[in-house]
Parts: C-alpha cells; structure tokens; sequence
C-alpha cells in the first residue's frame, strides 16, 4: 500500500476522486430521474428503497468492474488499452476473457443497454421538467413533440463537439446537479422539521469539490490551488448561510411542501 500519487498524468486526486466515481458514489443525473419517480410512487417513505437501492446497486456495479480491470490488466497495460481504443475497449476484453464468447457477448449487450436507456430517461424527464414549468399537459402527443424536438436539435448539435471536452462540462454538471438535489432535499427536511443533515452534509462536501474543480481545471479557470481554495471556501460558506437563512425563513411562514400525488400527476 502507498500513498504516492499513481495517476499516469499525476492529476491531482482531489477533487478529481470524486468527479471520475460520479454515478457510482454521487450522481445528479440520476436525481432528474424525480419527475418520473415520483409518477410513480405514492408515498414519501417509498424513496429509501428506490433511491437508497439503486444508487448501492450502481456502486456495486462500479466496484466489480473496477476489481475486475485492476485483477485482470497490470496499470501501464490498462492505461495501453484505453488509449489504443476507449473504456469500452476494456470492458470488451474483461468481459470475454471472464464469461466467453457467449457470456461476454450478452454482458456487452448489457453494457450497451444502459447508456441507452439512460438517454431515453434524459430526454424523458427534461420533456417533463420542462412541462411542469410550463403548465403544459402531456396528454396529447403533440404537447410533447414540441417540447422534445428542441431537445433532440440540441442533442444532435451536441454529438458534433469534442467528446472528451464535453464529458468533463458533463461531469462537472453532473455533480452539480447533485449538490442541487442534496441542497433541496435539505430545505425540504429543514421545513417538515426532520433530520437535514442527512442531505446537507454531503451537499456541502460536494459543494465544496464542485467549486475547487471548476476554479482549476483546464475547462474552468485554471487558478492557482491555494487561491482556489480560499475562493471556494469563501463561496461554499457564503451558499451554506444564505441557504440557512432562506430555511429558516421558510419555515417560519409554515409552508406547505406536501402536494398531493392527484395536483402532479
């Protein structure tokens, strides 16, 4: 065991740990899933099962990929690999190399099943986020089609850009839709009186990490690490006390957070 930094390019492992290990630890993007979700449940205490389970089921998947490329290929082997194809390279190998021609076919086809059934639930909830903003019912096929054509154009217009800058705005993105969650979940918890700390802590910690990547890396800012850190400390304790005081503020006016599943659905 060492401590020394392993890293081929020796980036730095904060906070770059927690952006690389997003959707198996933390993911925003799995949190606009809600406006499906919570179609289809019909109370509160349903969420610890849904959300609980799925985020370990994914992180269980994370960890035996990541056990099975470390068992399988020494470190300059893997990292030859991924630049002589992509991650799916490697997943391509660990696959056939474990379960055969068969097994690793049908694993492959597994693999390939999730980010498509991930960009059909993108597209899904942005259709419906953007409707409950509007007031637009989605009962009527037309009412969708023209909410979902401009997401498709901005898809399309997307697929022309360099894949390796957009997957860093989108993991950066990605978390931050995280801490917008944890941070919304916590005002909610705050108003109905129940334990936010829950919610807030790992809010604050990734509120933290989002603030330092986008002040140093590359797509960022590019500052210096000690000023990033006084600039993000600063910005992360300045969000926590203007959140406190728009909590305590809200649930002195007794607001009501509950709707019932009939006024959303």
């Amino acid at each position: 065991m060492t401590l020394t930094n392993m890293h081929p390019d020796g980036l730095p492992i904060w906070p770059l740990l927690f952006f690389t290990i997003s959707c198996g630890a933390l993911s925003g993007f799995h949190a606009t899933q809600s406006p499906i979700i919570s179609r289809t449940t019909m109370k509160e205490s349903n969420g610890r099962e849904i959300f609980y389970g799925m985020m370990i089921v994914e992180a269980v998947i994370a960890m035996i990929w990541a056990a099975a490329a470390m068992a399988i290929f020494e470190p300059g082997e893997l990292l030859g690999l991924i630049q002589t194809g992509t991650p799916a390279l490697v997943v391509q190998e660990v696959a056939t190399l474990m379960l055969g021609s068969i097994g690793g076919t049908i694993a492959i086809l597994g693999v390939i099943v999730l980010p498509i059934t991930s960009g059909d639930t993108a597209f899904r909830s942005a259709r419906m986020i953007i409707a409950d903003y509007m007031k637009v019912t989605q009962k009527k096929f037309s009412s969708r089609l023209w909410i979902a054509l401009p997401l498709f154009l901005i898809s399309y217009v997307l697929t022309n850009m360099d894949f390796q800058m957009l997957w860093q705005y989108f993991n950066w993105a990605n978390q931050t839709t995280a801490v917008i969650a944890l941070f919304v979940g916590a005002m909610y918890l705050y108003i109905k009186g129940s334990n936010h700390y829950i919610a807030l802590i790992p809010g604050t910690f990734m509120l933290y990490a989002v603030w330092f990547y986008i002040l140093t890396a590359p797509i960022g800012f590019k500052m210096d690490g000690v000023i990033s850190y006084v600039i993000a400390t600063i910005g992360t304790v300045t969000l926590l006390v203007l959140f406190h005081m728009r909590a305590k503020a809200m649930r002195a006016q007794n607001m009501e957070c509950d709707v019932p599943v009939k006024e959303v659905a």
